[in-house]
């Protein structure tokens, strides 16, 4: 199966984890490469970088490098829509995940979509519960967990400027808990 490779290194701060690459992004090499995909505008108009950058492979690696952020899914079967995935792909994906983040030990971990936390608490951590949007109450594998809306154009319930609010509250909590202990 081809699928979007992980961009994950050790000593990152965060691992933002989306549900499962699109056939665009396997195609393009990187995630959410949907030209109609909000995350890019949305992550380039928050506080959460300390500079804008062009979608694409290099930035996966200067985010890597200078922002100490990695990406990952819970499920690495692409798919058109999260309408394709099966139980089956949450029960292989999910604890895959956990021993992911376990053996990278990042400070938080940022689900896009409440598919994403829902299923991986479902299918990969047994010890947390949904909360709602933002910050979880509990953690997972040691690292806080924070949950903001997906980008995907098929999210059309939350605008742009409603991605943008929440990635700036989480860039409020990473100043907030600038270490594992907060």
């Amino acid at each position: 199966m081809k699928t979007l490779p992980d961009f994950v290194a050790p000593g990152l701060t965060v691992v933002s984890v989306g549900l499962n690459p699109s056939l665009p992004s396997v195609v393009a090499g990187f995630p959410f490469a949907n030209p109609r995909n909000r995350f890019w505008k949305a992550l380039n108009a928050s506080q959460l970088l300390s500079a804008p950058v062009e979608p694409g492979v290099d930035a996966m690696y200067r985010l890597l490098e200078q922002e100490k952020m990695g990406f990952t899914d819970v499920v690495k079967r692409p798919t058109r829509g999260a309408a394709d995935l099966r139980a089956s792909d949450y029960r292989e994906g999910a604890p895959r995940l956990f021993k992911l983040i376990e053996s990278l030990e990042p400070r938080w971990v940022w689900f896009h979509g409440k598919l994403a936390w829902q299923y991986y608490l479902r299918y990969g951590d047994t010890g947390g519960e949904d909360t709602g949007w933002g910050r979880q109450p509990n953690d997972t594998a040691g690292s806080y967990v924070f949950v903001s809306p997906n980008p995907s154009p098929a999210n059309a319930a939350f605008s742009v400027d409603d991605l943008v609010e929440s990635y700036n509250a989480f860039a409020k909590a990473l100043k907030t808990c600038p270490d594992r202990v907060c």
